[in-house]
């Protein structure tokens, strides 16, 4: 039996972003693992507002005190665990038998390439832990983002030590119905078409052109309907004007929002990966994305845009509108993506603890 304990710390923070959509799917794919392997997912104290499909071993600290003590101790981390793997660069980076494999899973560099995605704190937190890791030699690097292989090997990291796992779509999780979708739109004041944006609320996801560059888009295609923003606060404030926020709402009417949308719209200046349009994309929508989100950027099915001019992301937004909706059309949609599901993730990541 092969004993795996994993992080899943960041379903615990105040803030949890896009990683803890990949903790989520990783967790899904490692429970459908047969009995050839006990999973652990190690957890901080506090209380899940979701539920978890792997068993947890539970580290009587806050989840600020353990990311601390993992620079330094494995704490909580079973004793006789073959592989440990850190789902962020929190952690932890050791621990388990002797001989355990050890693994982080590195998302992006955004704390270098957009500054002001986070505080200088977590700038510092960032580029110390990836300081760590080039000194512990023996820990592999998952990264998600492509191309992020190759900056790191010119910073040193071993290729050896490198390995790009996908991710995907929470496939398993059922949408809620078109009728259910227009109720929960018309208790906001939405009736009809809508143009949708899914993500965190923070600058760095550009929504102040986004909401600028619809409102350009409305005066000569109305039917995108109004802008709706579904999602967390993030951090930084944004100005959302005269947008619709529905705030966090539970992952299956975010699945029929985003299937019944006219448009989904992603333009963020900087993003490790990008899964909105991947999910917008995997339900058959048309999607407007900036030219630089690494997850679409070289899918044809994309109406891509530059996310610094507001003209560009109206021109996009009224391209999309006015593209095929049929059955064939979201079918080919569909397909662009067919590859990003978490079985295939989880594939990745046993082939790099193999």
């Amino acid at each position: 039996m092969t004993r795996l304990a994993v992080s899943v710390d960041q379903l615990y923070r105040p803030q949890p972003g896009g990683i803890a959509s990949y903790v989520r799917g990783l967790a899904g794919a490692l429970a459908s693992l047969d009995a050839d392997w006990d999973v652990r997912a190690i957890a901080p104290r506090g209380e899940l507002a979701e539920s978890l499909a792997l068993a947890r071993t539970r580290v009587p600290l806050d989840v600020a005190t353990l990311t601390r003590l993992w620079r330094f101790v494995p704490v909580g981390v079973p004793s006789n665990s073959d592989v440990v793997h850190a789902t962020s660069l929190a952690g932890p980076f050791g621990g388990g038998r002797r001989g355990a494999v050890h693994s982080v899973a590195l998302h992006d560099v955004l704390w270098r390439d957009h500054p002001g995605a986070t505080t200088r704190r977590g700038a510092a937190f960032h580029e110390s832990r990836l300081h760590l890791l080039r000194r512990r030699e023996s820990v592999r690097i998952f990264t998600t983002s492509p191309g992020l292989a190759d900056r790191l090997a010119a910073e040193g990291f071993a290729p050896s030590r490198v390995h790009y796992v996908r991710l995907g779509v929470d496939d398993d999780v059922v949408p809620v119905d078109v009728a259910q979708v227009a109720a929960s739109l018309a208790r906001e004041g939405v009736v009809g078409p809508y143009t949708l944006y899914v993500g965190t609320r923070e600058p760095r996801k550009n929504l102040t052109r986004l909401i600028g560059a619809h409102a350009l888009a409305r005066r000569s295609e109305p039917g995108l309907g109004p802008l709706v923003l579904v999602g967390p606060a993030g951090w930084g404030a944004v100005d959302t004007a005269d947008a619709v926020v529905l705030g966090a709402r539970e992952r299956s009417l975010v699945k029929g929002l985003i299937r019944d949308a006219t448009v989904v719209a992603y333009v963020a200046l900087a993003e490790g990966w990008g899964l909105p349009p991947v999910e917008a994309l995997f339900a058959g929508s048309r999607v407007v994305a900036g030219r630089d989100v690494p997850s679409v950027g070289a899918n044809d099915e994309v109406i891509a845009v530059d996310p610094l001019d507001e003209s560009s992301i109206a021109e996009g937004l009224v391209r999309a509108c006015a593209l095929a909706d049929d059955e064939q059309a979201r079918e080919r949609r569909h397909a662009s993506v067919s590859d990003q599901t978490w079985d295939r993730s989880l594939a990745d990541h046993l082939e790099g603890w193999r």
